[in-house]
């Protein structure tokens, strides 16, 4: 409090003229200071304890400074005859208590206490410590004021100063934290007004106490030692500068949490998009295996509860029968468009109630809640659904069938067999010839045990070496000796003795196998012609190649790395595909970059799939294959007999050799060649052999008895291809 007051006035004091821009900047500081702090506030909120220590340090000393700067700014502004001076240690304990003060009330955010009571509580200590630095300001005055109009209780602007600030710092800070105010923007926008609001009412405060003092005259004490106007006012800026400071801070502090929020909520959107991905199959958005499994455990543990409504339920396993044909003859996208109209049309059978989803490539699961006996009229609609002809976006019709594996539950529990016993139903289902359903029979569970534990046997032969290839002669036409072989891959299984890729090659393919066993024929393949190039035997081999396999981006690279492995020269490697495959972008692709690489390219079961022969025209290849199915009966029919001719001179015109595979009687052998084949192969001159016993072949043992080898296949002198892989 100031110096004790006159009662009366006497006619000489002297009133000030309050300067307009002092008490401006002193009402904007002022303001500037309320936005500090209410920040602080709410930072000081938060469940990190060094955030939070960080923002009530800054904030405390920041905001003292502020506001000591905008009191004394007010001061220097007060008009006076004279030039007032100011006392150091009152100003010194007015910016100390400015301080500690503002610390408390920054402190109080911390308390767990309800929103109104921080409200009340911090807008009553803003005030307060609004109106101590105020008294103590005034009290710094070497000239002493006297209230220019006397009252019987004494001077009254201290209370009505700590009442309006009061009332003015709760307003504002309920307006920036109230839950009520938040639809008329961000807190920062809410901040921003309160602080306006603050600036004009501390502003109207000082006019008014200030403007009600009168002075009696300069009468500074001898000896003293007083702060003059100018070293104030650079004081004054030293103060605004400190908020300044902690406003870029806020600037930076709130730049930081929308950098934040954004991220949060992209993160946010992320996670909800990977859970979609994880429970939604990204192609036909049906829910996945996963979301199909909770589902159904929900509607057991309903099924299961004492208390709950009872009934059955039924699970389907659906598989598409057909549908390999139509992804391989029209490409990905075409077999990408099948799925998502059957997803579609399945979804269109099901009940509210019921979930559908996709759990593999052309596998769906339905899941029906109490269907009762009437499980096997929804099967029904299922296959009556499935037979309507798909059309491609190409406008071409598919027409495809379905084989169902049905289980119910309780009657085929218990409950974590059921989707391996419908599975297991669904195969019954194919077995006998597909388009049609079957219920589960405990007889059909160890048939589906038995793919199993066949796919588990498969993945340990890859890594364990069961594998082999046998090699397949290839002869010239012409000369009837060998001009090369062709890889086939046999599974070498220790109990089972040798299990043919007919058997093995679907489970391969089912349980995604094939791209490690196709990478394991590669590797081997190119080991093979590197030993018999070590004893002076160039073969050529070809192997083939899956469609899963021309889709892989990193193909071209493996085979360079196996070629280059053994030191191989990548033009004995010959790949084949099935022509239906070069319906896909990705495998024309792979076969124009297979063609760079140097390896020789080959269509297989040409004539029996797809026939483009405008695209056959702009392939990189150099062989067709001729299937057998062509030809089996060519001694006697006549068709059979163009529809080779027509391939061999297609061929022929193109700069193309061909190769008649599964040739088995001297019938057919004199018939393509003389038809001009290139070259033949098939049981008729050899069966797939191990390379032991084709190296003996080639080596000349008199035990072998089988057509000789073009003389070209011996080599001498240098054999590595490394070269021709630079």
């Amino acid at each position: 409090m100031p110096a004790p007051l006159a009662a009366t006035l006497t006619p000489a004091l002297a009133a000030p003229e309050l300067q307009g821009p002092a008490m401006a900047l002193a009402a904007v500081l002022a303001g500037l200071v309320f936005g500090l702090i209410g920040h602080g506030l709410r930072k000081i909120r938060s469940s990190d304890a060094v955030t939070a220590l960080g923002w009530w340090g800054a904030g405390a000393l920041a905001g003292g400074a502020g506001l000591w700067a905008a009191h004394f700014l007010a001061l220097t502004g007060l008009g006076l005859p004279w030039e007032p001076h100011f006392r150091g240690w009152p100003m010194a304990g007015s910016g100390l208590a400015a301080s500690l003060g503002l610390a408390a009330v920054l402190a109080s955010a911390r308390l767990n206490w309800s929103d109104t009571a921080h409200l009340v509580l911090q807008g009553l200590g803003f005030g307060l410590v609004w109106t101590v630095v105020h008294s103590l300001s005034l009290a710094s005055l070497a000239e002493p004021p006297v209230v220019s109009s006397a009252s019987a209780t004494g001077p009254a602007w201290p209370l009505f100063a700590l009442a309006g600030v009061a009332a003015a710092a709760m307003a504002g800070f309920g307006l920036s934290f109230g839950r009520r105010w938040s639809a008329l923007g961000g807190f920062g926008l809410r901040l921003g007004l309160a602080a306006t609001g603050f600036a004009l009412a501390s502003g109207l405060a000082q006019a008014l106490t200030l403007g009600s003092l009168g002075f009696a005259g300069p009468m500074p004490p001898a000896g003293a030692s007083l702060v003059g106007v100018e070293a104030l006012q650079w004081a004054c800026a030293a103060g605004a500068l400190a908020v300044l400071l902690g406003l870029i801070g806020v600037l930076i502090d709130a730049r930081a949490s929308r950098r934040n929020r954004v991220l949060a909520s992209s993160l946010s959107e992320a996670n909800r998009r990977l859970r979609e991905q994880a429970l939604t199959d990204p192609l036909t958005r049906l829910p996945n295996r996963l979301l199909f499994e909770e589902r159904l455990t929900e509607a057991l543990e309903l099924l299961d509860d004492p208390a709950g409504p009872g009934g059955n339920l039924a699970v389907m396993f659906v598989d598409l029968d057909g549908f390999k044909p139509v992804n391989d003859s029209f490409g990905h996208s075409a077999g990408d468009a099948v799925l998502r109209e059957v997803g579609h049309r399945l979804q269109e059978l099901a009940r509210q109630s019921d979930v559908v989803a996709r759990v593999g490539g052309d596998e769906f699961l339905l899941l029906a809640e109490h269907p009762g006996a009437g499980a096997g009229q929804l099967a029904k609609r299922v296959l009556q659904a499935l037979a309507v002809p798909c059309k491609l976006p190409s406008g071409a019709e598919v027409h495809l069938s379905g084989s169902v594996g049905i289980v119910l539950y309780p009657e085929h529990g218990p409950a974590q067999k059921l989707l391996a016993r419908a599975d297991a139903a669904m195969y019954a289902a194919k077995r006998a010839g597909g388009a049609g359903f079957a219920i589960f029979e405990p007889s059909m569970e160890h048939d589906s045990r038995a793919q199993l534990e066949l796919q588990h046997a498969l993945r340990g032969a890859i890594e364990h070496g069961e594998l082999v290839l046998y090699y397949q002669p290839k002869i010239d036409g012409r000369s009837g000796q060998i001009t090369g072989v062709e890889a086939l891959v046999r599974w070498q299984h220790p109990t089972k003795g040798l299990i043919s890729p007919g058997i093995f090659i679907p489970v391969a393919e089912r349980f995604g196998l094939i791209g490690a066993l196709g990478q394991w024929v590669i590797d081997e393949a190119c080991r093979q012609l590197r030993e018999w190039m070590d004893l002076g035997i160039r073969m050529r081999m070809s192997i083939n190649m899956s469609a899963h396999q021309l889709r892989q981006e990193n193909l071209v690279q493996r085979i360079r790395h196996a070629l280059h492995a053994h030191a191989v020269d990548p033009a004995l490697l010959t790949i084949e595909i099935i022509e239906s495959v070069l319906m896909e972008d990705a495998a024309v692709t792979a076969f124009a970059a297979l063609a760079q690489l140097g390896v020789t390219l080959s269509i297989d079961d040409f004539g029996i799939g797809y026939c483009n022969f405008a695209l056959l025209r702009k392939l990189p290849v150099t062989q067709l294959k001729v299937d057998r199915s062509l030809f089996t009966d060519i001694q006697h029919s006549s068709d059979a007999l163009a529809v080779v001719d027509a391939i061999v001179k297609m061929a022929h015109a193109l700069g193309l050799r061909v190769v008649a595979e599964g040739v088995e009687t001297d019938e057919q052998r004199n018939m393509l060649l003389a038809l001009r084949c290139d070259e033949l192969q098939g049981y008729l001159f050899a069966k797939p052999m191990a390379a032991d016993r084709l190296t003996l072949w080639a080596m000349g043992d008199e035990g072998v008895h089988m057509p000789d080898f073009r003389p070209s296949i011996y080599t001498s002198g240098n054999t590595s291809g490394t070269a021709a892989l630079q």
